[in-house]
């Protein structure tokens, strides 16, 4: 591959100084040697003879000479070869061998060109070279998951295997590639590994025609069947992160009307059928919710279930961690099919709200904005509507297919009407508050309870108060070992009653503030009224002595 010496130029004046400087920093190395040697004279003393300790200095100084002539030789080789004249040498080297090595080279980057999207190929490659070619590694890396009950192996870097097909050894090999400039500190993003297969060069029809077909096809089927959901969530270097997706959430335990409920696994099956049919009318295979709803409604959850019921992985994407539209479109690329892209609370993750309006009515004063904080503001996350919206339906949407786009939030009528029309947020979903429906599915789930003489006054209760399904659900969960089932429904019972309570007090005093409010309205235009009228009548007095 290419040679990572830094290039360099310069006069001949230059080249000369430089050597001048090697050749000190040179004799300093070979000085420090020596020192080094003559300080563990001391000690090997004690345990050789004198004749075999300068025999053993000689060595040691006689091999420090001749790293130091070593090293001296090749920066001066760096100095009047440079890299680029190297590079011309490396390619026609190439080419002399080509003619006469009888194997063929075939690379397969983890990235494609464009280095946006991670390779099928060398994905599939990973997996069928650890199913079937890991034995034959001497260095391996492992990934443990499904609670431990199950271990990928992979090749390390720089490390080779033999794979057979139809009598034919193909030679794997995984490398990587470290940026020139990050040689001496570089993160695992910034690495670029590869897969290389070598053969014999009669084979290559073999290779191309049938045998990487059968790495691809298995490596894909290998992975299908190991595949584990995961969680995702966008970092600072505007890259994914992961953890195992294990919420055990479910439709079965999804407290909500159970009418609502089957509506919405209904959508889900016919979305995840429908690809020819998002084809067929020229849409891309992708569709959104909204779920909106007061806070501890089961949003979290929602989207939990609707992950395990379609078994996608989960994209959580942080909008405040971006700094621009670049930077949304970099993760939406590398987000994978049969996935959910979440956007949580997004009225209050970055100001979308009425931004538009913002732009008419501050049109005018822009000019009036100092310099400095125009800068400030620029700073910081410059995410937009337009962005946004490019995001979900616009062209860098169609990269890829089978995917849902969830937002929640707890105010509907706070986020642009453009950002929640049908077409971007096709279902709406309205989580309320706690019914008798939604009760049921709780108390069967906390209390394994289908009836109880307590239900009918906990169903009065919930069509009188607001009560959320999470503040449900933590009354009915037992605390200790010594509470029953009755205990639990008669503490919702006694929440339930405290919540009708308060909100009863809370009216009564608006009632009294909004009643003190009228009395002191009516009394003002009561007494403008009169001041009025004394305005009159001392005007007509006054115009009466002005006749006489």
């Amino acid at each position: 591959m290419g040679s990572f010496c830094d290039s360099r130029g310069g006069t001949f004046t230059e080249y000369n100084e430089d050597i001048k400087s090697t050749r000190v920093l040179y004799s300093l190395l070979y000085k420090g040697l020596r020192d080094v040697v003559k300080n563990q004279v001391k000690f090997t003393k004690t345990i050789y003879s004198t004749k075999e300790v300068s025999e053993i200095v000689g060595d040691m100084t006689q091999l420090g000479s001749m790293m130091a002539g070593v090293m001296f030789v090749f920066a001066i080789f760096q100095q009047w070869f440079p890299e680029e004249l190297g590079n011309h040498i490396e390619s026609y080297f190439q080419r002399l061998v080509g003619f006469v090595y009888p194997y063929i080279t075939i690379i397969f980057p983890e990235y494609q060109v464009d280095e946006y999207e991670r390779s099928v190929a060398y994905m599939a490659i990973e997996r069928y070279l650890s199913a079937h070619s890991s034995n034959g590694a001497k260095r391996l890396k492992a990934n443990v998951f499904e609670g431990g009950k199950s271990v990928f192996l992979s090749m390390d870097d720089d490390e080779e295997v033999i794979d057979e097909f139809k009598g034919i050894n193909i030679r794997w090999s995984s490398s990587k590639i470290i940026p020139q400039q990050k040689v001496l500190y570089t993160s695992h993003d910034d690495e670029k590994r590869y897969f290389r297969l070598t053969c014999h060069r009669k084979h290559r029809d073999l290779i191309t025609k049938h045998y990487l077909h059968h790495v691809i096809d298995e490596g894909k089927a290998i992975a299908a069947q190991t595949r584990q959901r995961k969680l995702y969530t966008n970092n600072k270097r505007n890259h994914w992160s992961h953890i195992v997706f294990e919420h055990p959430s479910t439709f079965d335990t999804l407290a909500m009307d159970p009418k609502m409920k089957n509506e919405i696994l209904n959508d889900l099956m016919t979305f995840s059928k429908s690809k020819d049919y998002y084809k067929k009318v020229g849409k891309s295979w992708k569709r959104g919710y909204l779920l909106y709803g007061p806070p501890g409604t089961g949003k979290s959850s929602m989207i939990a279930a609707m992950a395990n019921f379609l078994e996608y992985d989960i994209y959580d994407l942080e909008l405040t961690s971006l700094q621009d539209n670049t930077d949304l479109r970099k993760l939406l690329i590398h987000t994978s099919s049969q996935s959910i892209i979440v956007i949580e609370d997004i009225d209050c993750s970055i100001d979308l709200t009425g931004q538009r309006k913002e732009k008419k009515e501050d049109s005018k004063d822009q000019d009036l904005i100092p310099k400095k904080e125009k800068i400030k503001k620029k700073k910081g996350n410059e995410v937009t509507l337009s962005g946004l919206l490019n995001f979900i339906d616009g062209l860098w949407s169609a990269c890829g297919s089978e995917r849902l786009i969830v937002f929640t939030t707890n105010h509907i009528e706070k986020l642009d009407p453009a950002l929640i029309r049908r077409g971007r947020m096709d279902k709406h979903i309205e989580m309320s508050y706690c019914c008798y429906e939604t009760f049921k599915v709780l108390a069967k789930n906390y209390l394994d309870l289908e009836s109880h003489e307590l239900f009918a006054t906990i169903s009065q209760l919930l069509e009188e108060t607001n009560m959320s399904p999470a503040d449900v659900a933590e009354n009915l969960m037992p605390k200790s070992a010594q509470e029953n089932a009755e205990n639990c429904l008669n503490s919702l019972i006694k929440s339930l009653e405290n919540a009708k309570q308060e909100v009863t007090l809370k009216a009564a005093g608006e009632a009294y503030k909004m009643s003190e409010r009228t009395s002191e309205t009516i009394q003002d235009s009561d007494e403008s009224s009169d001041a009025e009228s004394n305005n009159g009548e001392s005007s007509d007095a006054e115009s009466f002595d002005s006749d006489h």
